[in-house]
C-alpha cells in the first residue's frame, strides 16, 4: 500500500478507529506518526505504544501546532467537525492545504493499492440508515455466506475496517509472490507444435473466464449475438498456422495468455460494511459495488448540524458508479436518486444542446413493504391473508395479465414469491424491510438467490433489537433497548405492532432524549399501544406528547426505576400482548449504556417468570 509511505500523518482521536487509522499508517510505511486525544489519559493509549510504538502521543486541546511537519491529518469519525474544539484545528488544515480523511478513505485507498498490486478485487456491500443497520448487515453477510462466498463483515457494527484488512494481509504471506509469479510471462514457443499447444492454453484459459463478467455484460445490454457469428465467419476465412509456413509467410504473432487470476486464501471475497454517518462525512473516493440506506429520521444533528447535512453524509455511501439500493418507503430516501439535469432553453424557446458530459442515470433497486411495480424491486403482498416477500421481474408479453375479478390489472412486472414472511424468525414488518434490503444488495453483487432465502430462515436477529425474550403468563417481552432515539421506536411499534393484532403491545419509553421531537411517537402508539410506562430524564416531555391519547383512555404513568415499569406494564397487559422496552432515548441518564438497560429489563422479566413457575417458557 503506497498511499501513507513517507507521510508525516496526524491521527486526531484514540478510539478504535483512530488506533486502527495509526495502526495502519505504521503498516504502511507512514514517516511520522502523532496521535491527538482530548482526554488527559485516553483508554487506549497502552494499546498505541504496544501496537504502534514509534507513535507520538499528544494529550489536551487540539491545537494548530500539532499540523507543524504533517502533510495528512486522519480524524476519527467521532469527532464532528462542528466540534468547537476541532473546529479551529481543521480550519488551519485548510488553511495549510493539509488534506482531512477518516478510516472509510483509507480504507478505500487500501483496496485501490492492492487492486492495482495484487489484483484484488472483492465485492463490497455497505450499509447505512437512522435504524436497522446493525440488523441488515450481519444479516447481509450471513446470505453473502449462504451464496459461497468468504465475508468480512466490519465498519461501525466493529471491528474496524483497516483492523479486519489488515488481520487477512498477514495471513496471506505468499501472495504478492504469487501475484509476481503469475506477472511473468510465457517463455516463448520454440517450434510449430509448440505454438499449437500454446494456442491452445490461451484458449482454454480464455474459457476460465468468471461467468459473472458474462453476467455483467448481459445486463448491461450488449447483444452478442450479432458478434459472434462475424467472429466466427471471420475465423473461418483468415488464413491458417499451416497455411502461412506452407506459403512462406512469417509466422503469426501468438498473443500471451493473460495472467491468471489471483487466489487469495484468507482476503475477503466479500465485504459487507455498516457505516454511520459519521463515517461516510466527507468521504469522496469510497467506491461500493452497491450500498443501501434504510431509512432516514432525526438523529444525531448535534453532530451534523442539520437534517439536510445529515442525509447528504448518507447519501455518500453510492459514491458514483454502485448499484443504489433505497427504500423506496421513505422519502428523504427516495430524494438520494439523482435527477436528470433541467433542459436548457435558449431565448427563442428552443432547448439547447447540453454541455459537458452526458448524463447517465444510476441503477437502482427498491424495496419497500408494498407490492413492487418496476422489474428488479423487491416488496411484500399479502395473498389470501399471508405476507409474503416478493420480487419483481419484467412480464413476458405472453404471459396472461393479471385479473382481479372482472377488471384486468395492467402491468409490466410479474412477481415471484420468495417466502412468507412469517417464515422469518426476526419479528415485525421493519424487520421484513430489512430482510428486502439484505435480499437485494446481495443480489445486486450477482449472487444467487435460493441459498440466501436458506440463509433468510435462519437468521435470529441481533441483540437488543425487538428481540423476543420470555413469555410471562402469556405475555411476551420483547427487548429493544438499542431503540436509542424516536424513528426506532416508531419503527418497533409499527413492525411488531400489526404481528401481536389483535393483541396490543405496552411499552416503555424515556431516557435521555438529546432534544429529539417526540411528536412522531403520537401516532405509532395511538395505533399499537394499551398502554406506556415512562422513565428517565426526558419522561415528562414524552409524557406531553401523549397527552391527548391519556384524555382519551390510554394508560401512561411514569416510574423511578425500569423494574418498576416493567411489572407495572405485565399488569396492564393481557394474554396475547406483548410488553416492549423500546425507550426512543439514549441510556446514560440511569444506566451504564443501553445494553446495561436491557440487561436490567431481562433480569426482570426472568424473575417474574420464576414467581409465575414459567421461567424458560
Amino acid at each position: 500500500m503506497n498511499f501513507l509511505r513517507d507521510l508525516p500523518v496526524l491521527v486526531l482521536g484514540l478510539g478504535d478507529s483512530g488506533l486502527a487509522m495509526a495502526r495502519w499508517a505504521q503498516r504502511c510505511g507512514a514517516a511520522r506518526i502523532v496521535v491527538a486525544d482530548s482526554r488527559s489519559a485516553p483508554p487506549q493509549a497502552a494499546r498505541l505504544a504496544s501496537d504502534v510504538p514509534a507513535a507520538e502521543l499528544r494529550c489536551g486541546a487540539f491545537t494548530a501546532d500539532l499540523l507543524d511537519g504533517v502533510q495528512l491529518v486522519l480524524k476519527s469519525p467521532g469527532l464532528s467537525p462542528l466540534d468547537a474544539g476541532v473546529v479551529p484545528l481543521l480550519d488551519a488544515a485548510g488553511e495549510r492545504g493539509v488534506v482531512v480523511l477518516g478510516e472509510l478513505a483509507l480504507f478505500a485507498h487500501a483496496l485501490a493499492d492492492l487492486k492495482t498490486a495484487r489484483g484484488y478485487a472483492p465485492k463490497v456491500l455497505a450499509i447505512t440508515g437512522t435504524n436497522g443497520k446493525t440488523t441488515t448487515t450481519a444479516l447481509t453477510a450471513l446470505l453473502v455466506e449462504r451464496a459461497g462466498l468468504r465475508v468480512a463483515m466490519a465498519g461501525n457494527i466493529g471491528p474496524t475496517m483497516l483492523d479486519t484488512l489488515g488481520a487477512a494481509l498477514d495471513l496471506e504471506p505468499a501472495a504478492a509472490e504469487l501475484i509476481a509469479a503469475a506477472a511473468v510471462p510465457d517463455p516463448e514457443p520454440s517450434d510449430e507444435i509448440d505454438a499449437d499447444e500454446q494456442a491452445d492454453l490461451a484458449a482454454l484459459d480464455g474459457v476460465t473466464a468468471d461467468e459473472a463478467d458474462v453476467a455483467d455484460v448481459a445486463v448491461d445490454g450488449v447483444d452478442t449475438s450479432a458478434i459472434e457469428p462475424a467472429a466466427e465467419e471471420s475465423a473461418a476465412e483468415g488464413p491458417s498456422l499451416d497455411d502461412l509456413i506452407e506459403g512462406g509467410g512469417p509466422p503469426p504473432h501468438l498473443i500471451p495468455s493473460p495472467p491468471p487470476a489471483p487466489v487469495f486464501e484468507h482476503l475477503p471475497q466479500a465485504w459487507v460494511l455498516e457505516l454511520s454517518s459519521f463515517q461516510l462525512d466527507g468521504v469522496h473516493n469510497f467506491e461500493p459495488t452497491a450500498a443501501a440506506v434504510l431509512n432516514v429520521t432525526q438523529d444525531h444533528l448535534d453532530w451534523h448540524g442539520d437534517m439536510a447535512a445529515y442525509a447528504a453524509a448518507k447519501a455518500r455511501i453510492f459514491g458514483r458508479q454502485a448499484v443504489m439500493v433505497i427504500n423506496r418507503d421513505d422519502p428523504a430516501v427516495l430524494a438520494m436518486i439523482p435527477q436528470p439535469p433541467e433542459p436548457e432553453v435558449g431565448k427563442s424557446g428552443k432547448v439547447l444542446k447540453a454541455r459537458g458530459p452526458r448524463w447517465q442515470p444510476r441503477r437502482v433497486v427498491r424495496f419497500g413493504l408494498d407490492q413492487p411495480r418496476q422489474p428488479g424491486d423487491w416488496g411484500l403482498v399479502i395473498e389470501q391473508g399471508m405476507a409474503w416477500l416478493v420480487r419483481a421481474h419484467e412480464r413476458d408479453d405472453s404471459e396472461p395479465r393479471t385479473r382481479r375479478g372482472a377488471a384486468v390489472i395492467d402491468t409490466e412486472v410479474t412477481l415471484q414469491r420468495l417466502m412468507p414472511a412469517d417464515a422469518l424468525r426476526i419479528r415485525g414488518r421493519h424487520n421484513a424491510a430489512n430482510a428486502l434490503a439484505a435480499l437485494a444488495l446481495a443480489s445486486a453483487a450477482g449472487l444467487p438467490l435460493a441459498p440466501m432465502l436458506h440463509g433468510l430462515r435462519e437468521y435470529r436477529g441481533e441483540p437488543h433489537r425487538v428481540e423476543y425474550l420470555l413469555t410471562v403468563a402469556g405475555v411476551d417481552a420483547y427487548d429493544d433497548s438499542k431503540g436509542t432515539n424516536v424513528g426506532a421506536t416508531v419503527a418497533a411499534l409499527t413492525g411488531l405492532g400489526p404481528d401481536k393484532a389483535p393483541g396490543k403491545l405496552v411499552v416503555i419509553l424515556g431516557g435521555d432524549g438529546k432534544g429529539q421531537d417526540f411528536s412522531p411517537l403520537a401516532a405509532a402508539v395511538a395505533a399499537h399501544a394499551r398502554a406506556v410506562a415512562l422513565i428517565g430524564r426526558d419522561a415528562r416531555a414524552i409524557g406531553a406528547v401523549l397527552a391527548p391519547l391519556v384524555a382519551d383512555g390510554l394508560p401512561v404513568q411514569s416510574h423511578d426505576s425500569l423494574e418498576a415499569a416493567t411489572r407495572w406494564c405485565f399488569e396492564q397487559a393481557r394474554s396475547g400482548d406483548a410488553v416492549l422496552l423500546s425507550p426512543a432515548c439514549a441510556s446514560l441518564d440511569m444506566f451504564r449504556n443501553y445494553a446495561h438497560r436491557a440487561q436490567v429489563f431481562a433480569d426482570t422479566v426472568a424473575a417474574m417468570a420464576t414467581e409465575h413457575g414459567e421461567f424458560g417458557a
